[in-house]
């Protein structure tokens, strides 16, 4: 299986049977703690997902249950002042935003949207709503989108939730088709972030 980064995160039509893994994927046992990367971060999911062994970035993580065309859960895990939400492809000409020192709560749903309109090379992405809540036991944001990408006919949507702790950030975004997949599988990855600890 071809490494996943940049516009692959939800381009690739790469099918990956549930409950089956192929090379460069794991499977996620339900029922149990998962430790996502080397934090202290984890996560339980109610079914078995497929966990690609390639990091987008070094502190990140990619499971799907059919494919990252079609339902795509993207960790992130104690990003830093100054480093970005994905793998740079085009630093010198399509530079991606990097989190900044002083980034409050309010400030994620901005970043990962400019972040994605580079890393899709889109404009047309838009933030469908924004609100407090709690994330894996610290003050969070959770927030909504909805894209699509020039020359493909598919549109995505997309939920998310995030928090900063010690000036890290932790996020959990779930995007998939808006036909069918989203609907159907949205459920599942909320389930997955409203049980992330640290």
């Amino acid at each position: 299986m071809k490494k996943i980064t940049g516009i692959a995160l939800a381009l690739a039509l790469v099918t990956v049977p549930a409950g089956q893994a192929l090379a460069g994927w794991k499977l996620v046992s339900p029922a149990k703690p998962t430790t996502i990367g080397k934090t202290s971060l984890s996560v339980t999911a109610g079914e078995e997902w497929n966990r690609n062994t390639y990091r987008p970035i070094k502190k990140s993580e990619l499971w799907t249950l059919d494919g990252v065309g079609l339902n795509e859960l993207y960790f992130v895990t104690g990003l830093i002042a100054g480093e970005p939400l994905y793998r740079e492809l085009d630093k010198k000409n399509k530079p991606l935003p990097k989190l900044g020192k002083a980034m409050q709560l309010t400030d994620i749903p901005d970043f990962f949207e400019s972040s994605q309109r580079v890393a899709l090379n889109t404009s047309l992405f838009q933030l469908s709503g924004t609100e407090p809540i709690k994330f894996a036991g610290v003050d969070g944001v959770r927030f909504t989108y909805e894209y699509a990408v020039q020359g493909n006919p598919m549109k995505y949507k997309g939920v998310a939730q995030a928090s900063l702790l010690k000036g890290q950030l932790y996020l959990i975004s779930f995007t998939a088709p808006a036909i069918h997949f989203y609907d159907r599988d949205r459920a599942r990855a909320e389930a997955i972030m409203a049980s992330a600890k640290h």
